[in-house]
């Protein structure tokens, strides 16, 4: 009886194991300083990444207040002071999710490591930020482009590892966000009708509590603003001498990029950046 039983827990296994996750590549955080969390039905694997690109501080214009405040913020962390979960909002296309690179370039030798987690994977939160709790190192959990909608449960794993749980975030773990949102939930008019004026205090709804509820767990709100022109051309230039030289920069160089600005509809970052692989392309192509 026995023997048959085994028999057929391994063909069981044998059939179920094509099902389960390929184990994850072994990650050595004295090595490796970025990785992707994947969740999974059984929990969920850190995979390392290598650095996208070597893209500095120095290399962002136009966001020097939100560059010192972050950068002043992830210091503290790495030293074991206090420091804020941190919600960088505003315009597609401004430099949000390039300043977290560029943090992590600039200081990984100080000890960082970042960790990103797709929006779709925040329900596994809670697990990976057991997982950090017992680890030597300092972790910045990173999700971009984050947004909810209304019906969205995912936002609540987010809100309870923020703020919500007895035991709370470790010590050695922070949470940065990007999006477009400033709320992370979609706003709508009728979200207000149930705002009241008490005694010259403003109450809101049950609806606008809950939507800023989420939000508010950030203790750092940076403000991402589209450029104006000036501050446009001039990351276009940057751009330009770095992938090119600077002589790729010149007046007709600066009249493309104001066209260039005009059919994308917005003056960014981004925008800025895909001028310059245009440009200086086109400028090497036809040489």
């Amino acid at each position: 009886m026995d023997e048959e039983l085994t028999r057929r827990l391994l063909g069981l296994l044998d059939r179920a194991e094509h099902w389960l996750p390929a184990p994850p590549p072994p990650l050595d955080w004295q090595r490796d300083i970025a990785a992707l969390w994947q969740r999974h039905a059984l929990g969920g694997n850190l995979v390392p990444v290598e650095v996208r690109d070597a893209l500095t501080l120095d290399d962002l214009l136009g966001v020097e207040r939100q560059k010192q405040a972050l950068y002043a913020n992830t210091r503290a962390f790495l030293q074991g002071l206090p420091a804020n979960h941190a919600l960088l909002w505003g315009a597609r296309g401004s430099g949000k999710s390039s300043l977290v690179r560029a943090l992590l370039n600039s200081l990984a030798h100080e000890g960082l490591r970042l960790i990103q987690v797709d929006r779709h994977d925040l329900i596994g939160l809670p697990v990976l930020v057991q997982q950090l709790r017992d680890q030597p190192q300092r972790f910045v959990v990173y999700c971009d482009d984050l947004s909810f909608e209304c019906n969205d449960d995912a936002y609540k794993a987010l809100k309870s590892v923020l703020d919500g749980t007895l035991t709370g975030p470790p010590d050695n773990v922070l949470l940065y966000a990007t999006s477009n949102r400033r709320h992370l939930l979609p706003e709508s008019l009728t979200d207000n009708e149930s705002t009241r004026l008490l005694d010259d205090e403003l109450h809101h709804g049950d609806a606008v509590e809950e939507k800023i509820s989420l939000s508010d767990r950030f203790g750092l709100w940076l403000a991402f603003h589209s450029f104006n022109q000036q501050t446009y051309l001039d990351t276009c230039a940057h751009w330009v001498a770095s992938i090119g030289n600077e002589d790729d920069w010149n007046a007709k160089a600066r009249e493309e990029a104001l066209r260039f600005a005009t059919l994308r509809g917005g003056r960014s970052g981004r925008a800025a950046w895909q001028f310059a692989c245009q440009w200086v392309g086109q400028q090497r192509l036809d040489s």
